[in-house]
């Protein structure tokens, strides 16, 4: 997950501010997924984070 959140703030992806008054915030979620190779061994655990869009309203 730290790797994750490091390369958010090295490609500059998000900035962070202050939340306007009567606005609701949209959740987050980590969402965890192995690799496997051929023969369905782990080689790598990847991680990434999820905005949970089922929150918004228009």
């Amino acid at each position: 997950m730290q790797e994750e959140l490091n390369q958010f703030t090295r490609n500059d992806v998000w900035d962070l501010v202050p939340r306007p008054k009567g606005q609701h915030v949209i959740g987050t979620r980590w969402v965890f997924r192995n690799k496997l190779n051929e023969q369905g061994e782990v080689v790598r655990n990847k991680a990434r984070l999820v905005a949970q869009g089922y929150s918004q309203q228009e």
